[in-house]
């Protein structure tokens, strides 16, 4: 006899939250899969909390957008796969108040993941390729241990571009968020 395996949706994970065993664990959902998502380490979310204040910053008040921490976000066409981008942004024309109480089923025009410890950079540029390909417009991923990014982009073909970003560079908002720039150095904390 064959057992299958059960396969989420975006539906299942959000109503998880009201459980008691699963309130205070987060989960991204792929393929139907749940996957447990371990809490930041103290670097870690530092770092996010500072992007998202800085596109926050710029954004000014939400006039051109909004910066999320750990948004739920998925595709209308893929019920099965969540992702939760550490910082993501959304321009004011494609997500405003009043926010509702669910996931939001839309990709972010700017996603933004910072490399743990535990991350490979294949497992990070997965998914970045995922959102991409699901509409983001350009992804950043933050390495802390070399005080530098990595810009996503993809290209005409299909294919996503990687451009490295050395410790004296700066991260552009470039047609998603026209004007922002981040040097790195302000990102880091100083060593």
């Amino acid at each position: 006899m064959e057992v299958k395996k059960r396969l989420y949706t975006v539906d299942d994970l959000y109503e998880l939250q009201g459980w008691d065993s699963t309130r205070d664990r987060k989960y991204e959902l792929i393929d139907g899969e749940l996957i447990e998502m371990p809490p930041s380490n103290v670097l870690h979310a530092w770092l996010a909390s500072e992007l998202a204040t800085h596109l926050r910053n710029f954004a000014g008040s939400g006039n051109l957008g909004y910066a999320f921490v750990e948004l739920g976000a998925y595709s209308i066409t893929d019920r099965h796969t969540l992702r939760a981008p550490n910082v993501a942004f959304f321009s004011a024309e494609r997500l405003s108040p009043p926010f509702p109480q669910t996931f939001v089923g839309l990709m972010p025009d700017l996603a933004v993941e910072i490399k743990s410890p535990s991350n490979t950079m294949a497992e990070l540029r997965e998914k970045a390729a995922w959102f991409l390909q699901h509409g983001t417009r350009l992804v950043w991923l933050v390495l802390p241990d070399r005080a530098a990014a990595e810009v996503c982009r993809q290209g005409d073909d299909g294919t996503v571009d990687y451009e490295f970003v050395g410790p004296d560079g700066s991260l552009s908002g470039e047609d998603v968020l026209p004007g922002f720039e981040l040097e790195l150095r302000l990102l880091f904390p100083p060593s």
